[in-house]
């Protein structure tokens, strides 16, 4: 059990206010990587939950602290908050643990699962499970438009800038990068010229109110411990080091495979990806659709439909669905010849290494930064334009879906799109979770695939 902290010991300055003994942290981020189910939203609600509300290891402000700063990164909020507490409590080696503990499990059941998917999801009962899945996906990725718009788009010209992300990337094919560049500079204007069509909202602050609790263990006064103050050697080694395994790891697969050959365009194409994810996994998914299925054709557009659908079954992070397009592309690339199974594995390895090594990075370089101003950290101007746009994409995202799921080949699919509609209403208006709504899809599916 961890120790309180001694009320003998808060004057003493430097002095060690709190401890969580290692193990019990590691079953902790381990627990939490097997249950965390519900997105980055509920996955931040049960580390709240546990860390704030009954283990008392962080007190709300510092909780809110590390979560503003984790919002305002690219990458998985949820994983890096993660890492970040992991750090705070124990240091770089307590970061990577609650890191890789907080993923691992996602991506070993992602990998298993993107294996029976390419070896027998031409079966009649796999078949009919995904066909009542995908038009679930389409529902999920269209809730998540609704929801974070409902969030985000606080006035007509927020709105605007969310629809005119639509047309760019539904209509005019514009690359994901170029919207978040343009977004950003109408961010950075409209910040100057009209700052008050620019103002935050409460954000997830809102969904936990503070209440009052016994003291944490890491509290709002406890002072930051010696390895979380800054320094400009500090973030130095870090950065170096992050550039050092993310570039080894790019020339060992040059080296090894080749320059241009799938397994090291994977690997800089998914560091871009880890760079771009501003607003959350299904930010960046239109950016992995356009890459894997329209450029480089790793997959097919109805194949990433399934992996979202498969990485929405599994917990851990949403982002981790890069998993299933890297062994699908790996696979049917013959990265490894003669050996698919084997190349697939490598694939959703690659993927997962490029996409979050920079979160680990930001976090292990930034949160002395961080730590050493202890003030609420705003989003700007320009961030808050990018939010709006990511409205916009995601809601692309499920046109792209919906297109695949609901015409393939030029005719309609009527009873994929009543699955579709009957999942946004259990979504959006009865507030049902994603899973038990994609059991029922699937149950759905089967007994509608066995009828046609």
């Amino acid at each position: 059990m961890a120790n309180r902290p001694d009320a003998t010991e808060k004057g003493k300055p430097g002095a060690s206010l709190f401890y969580v003994p290692l193990p019990e942290a590691i079953l902790y981020w381990f627990k939490l990587g097997c249950i965390s189910f519900g997105g980055p939203a509920g996955q931040i609600a049960m580390m709240h939950a546990e860390l704030v509300e009954r283990r008392r290891w962080i007190s709300e402000q510092r909780f809110l602290h590390a979560l503003n700063y984790c919002m305002l990164l690219p990458g998985p909020e949820a994983t890096q908050l993660a890492v970040y507490i992991g750090w705070l409590m124990h240091r770089t080696l307590g970061g990577i643990i609650a890191g890789i503990l907080f993923v691992l499990p996602s991506l070993l059941l992602l990998i298993g699962l993107s294996w029976a998917y390419m070896a027998y999801g031409s079966l009649p009962a796999v078949a009919g499970i995904l066909y009542g899945m995908k038009p679930a996906v389409v529902a999920i990725v269209l809730a998540a438009a609704w929801r974070i718009g409902q969030r985000t788009l606080r006035n007509g010209l927020l709105a605007a800038i969310a629809l005119a992300a639509f047309i760019a990337i539904s209509l005019l094919h514009l690359p994901f990068p170029a919207l978040v560049a343009g977004a950003a500079l109408v961010g950075w204007l409209g910040g100057r010229l009209r700052p008050r069509y620019f103002t935050l909202a409460a954000g997830h602050a809102a969904a936990a109110p503070a209440s009052a609790h016994a003291r944490a263990l890491i509290d709002d006064d406890t002072p930051t411990p010696p390895h979380a103050r800054f320094s400009w050697a500090g973030l130095a080694r870090a950065s170096a080091a992050g550039i050092a395994l993310m570039a080894g790891a790019w020339l060992l697969l040059a080296w090894c495979f080749g320059s241009q050959q799938t397994l090291a365009q994977m690997g800089w194409f998914f560091t871009k990806a880890a760079l771009l994810t501003f607003g959350g996994a299904y930010a960046v998914l239109p950016y992995v659709y356009q890459g894997g299925v329209e450029h480089f054709h790793w997959l097919t557009a109805s194949q990433m439909v399934d992996g979202l659908a498969l990485g929405e079954t599994t917990p851990g992070p949403l982002i981790m669905v890069v998993a299933f397009v890297g062994f699908v592309g790996a696979w049917t690339h013959q990265a490894i010849a003669g050996q698919p199974a084997m190349a697939g594995v490598l694939g959703a390895l690659v993927a997962a290494w490029f996409t979050f090594v920079p979160s680990f990075v930001f976090i292990l370089a930034g949160g002395p930064l961080v730590e050493s101003t202890r003030g609420n950290i705003r989003m700007t101007a320009p961030l808050t334009a990018i939010a709006a746009a990511v409205v916009g994409v995601i809601a692309s995202l499920a046109l792209f879906f919906g297109i695949h799921v609901f015409h393939p080949g030029g005719r309609w699919e009527w009873p994929a799109m009543a699955i579709a509609a009957a999942a946004a209403i259990a979504l959006m208006r009865f507030k049902q979770g994603t899973i038990r709504v994609l059991i029922a899809c699937a149950i759905a599916g089967v007994v509608l695939s066995y009828r046609m």
